[in-house]
């Protein structure tokens, strides 16, 4: 049940090197509850974590060299077009924020609309900013900076070194919930021009936790999303994988492998949907 599934992902996180603590109790949510945003399970009333419900998770701890925050949303068994449609406009504008670049000076509000516009295009939205700083061993939810449609006197403009999260989502009372987050850090960016000598800014993606490919629908993804996708989870199996492998864990470096392939590939050859991804064994980033 969702709790369960709360409790064994913090048992995960405890094994890590420098684990302290939670960063905040984990959203755990399964169907409906999934579209409660800041929903937290409670033993008594928690539900399954159902096959033919889509699955969300938001998690993080605090770490003596840092802060997690990171939220993927999953099926565990065969999502509905509408359901995939939906992830994929997330994911779509999730994309367009991590590839994003920008002058100098700008405030978090300048950038939101790109993690919105999928979403518009057919009369979606959610309800929640966009992004938030993070501390280092500090708070999770950490200013004076953020990404939202929300615009605050005392935001101050992102800057390089600064952390912030990319977390789009959507959400259908009564139905499910969805949304991405990782945590990336501004960072500056060379390039071909330099209007106004101002320098220009971009986010390095730090979180490193496959997206689940086959709750995307290929065909509404531009090429350059299409790229980023394949290439970020490329990342994290360059990455994750040597780990497992050297933890002598093989079900999850299978596991990892099988959500790593590039949807690029996986489109050509038919496999998405019908079960693809994801099975209810498959293991949670323990960061």
């Amino acid at each position: 049940d969702e709790c369960s599934a709360a409790t064994r992902l913090e048992e995960l996180r405890r094994q890590g090197e420098r684990f302290v603590s939670l960063s905040f109790a984990t959203i755990s949510g399964s169907g409906a509850n999934g579209a409660i945003i800041h929903y937290k399970p409670e033993p008594e009333t928690c539900a399954r974590v159902r096959r033919d419900k889509m699955y969300l998770c938001d998690s993080g701890a605090q770490y003596l060299d840092g802060t997690t925050d990171i939220t993927r949303t999953v099926h565990f068994g065969t999502p509905t077009q509408h359901e995939r449609e939906c992830f994929t406009r997330v994911l779509k504008g999730h994309a367009q924020l991590a590839m994003a670049r920008w002058p100098s000076g700008k405030h978090g509000h300048a950038l939101d609309t790109l993690a919105r516009k999928a979403l518009w295009d057919v009369g979606l939205d959610f309800a929640h900013g966009t992004g938030h700083g993070v501390g280092a061993f500090l708070n999770v939810h950490e200013g004076p900076h953020g990404i939202s449609f929300r615009v605050r006197p005392t935001d101050e403009p992102l800057k390089a070194g600064m952390l912030v999260t990319n977390e789009p989502g959507y959400y259908e009372p009564g139905a499910f919930g969805i949304r991405i987050e990782n945590v990336c850090v501004v960072v500056e960016r060379e390039l071909p021009h330099n209007f106004g000598g101002q320098g220009f800014l971009g986010l390095d993606t730090i979180s490193l936790a496959p997206i689940q490919t086959k709750l995307v629908v290929a065909e509404l993804l531009a090429a350059d999303e299409l790229n980023w996708l394949d290439d970020y989870n490329a990342r994290c199996l360059s990455v994750l994988g040597p780990a497992l492998a050297e933890a002598g864990d093989v079900a999850a470096l299978r596991w990892l492998e099988r959500e790593c392939a590039p949807l690029s590939r996986l489109a050509r050859s038919g496999s998405l949907g019908a079960g693809a991804g994801a099975g209810a064994d498959a293991p949670q980033s323990p960061r």
